[in-house]
């Protein structure tokens, strides 16, 4: 039986492996990364993304599921990870003229990622 701290760092190692996986994905779909795992505010953004004018905060969700990965998007995470882009815009003058929006990148086992665009509504005012 695997102890709690084994636990917890096979499910962190999962985590860094989903990331990138889903950079890999949106790198391959023309995506320049940003940043990846920024955290502030209380709140953390696993990847931040751009094309074009458009900049992606993303949220990616490992789970043996496609609907498990969706359920666990909380509006509790939906508040910290809001928290979070309003930092980060705040501390990047230069993306207040771009579009901004909330992806999600879905990982589940012998599926490739599922790329939701606009998964969710930022709370940015």
């Amino acid at each position: 039986m695997k102890s709690a701290l084994e636990r917890r760092e096979a499910t962190f190692l999962r985590g860094h492996r989903a990331e990138w996986i889903a950079l890999l994905h949106l790198i391959a779909k023309g995506y320049r990364p940003l940043a990846r795992r920024y955290a502030a505010s209380g709140g953390e953004i696993d990847l931040i993304v751009m094309r074009g004018d458009t900049i992606a905060f993303v949220e990616v969700k490992a789970r043996a599921l496609m609907d498990d990965a969706l359920a666990a998007i909380t509006p509790a995470k939906r508040r910290r990870f809001s928290r979070a882009a309003r930092a980060w815009l705040s501390r990047n003058g230069w993306a207040a003229d771009k579009t901004w929006r909330a992806d999600a990148v879905f990982i589940a086992p012998r599926k490739w990622p599922q790329h939701i665009v606009s998964a969710f509504e930022l709370e940015i005012s």
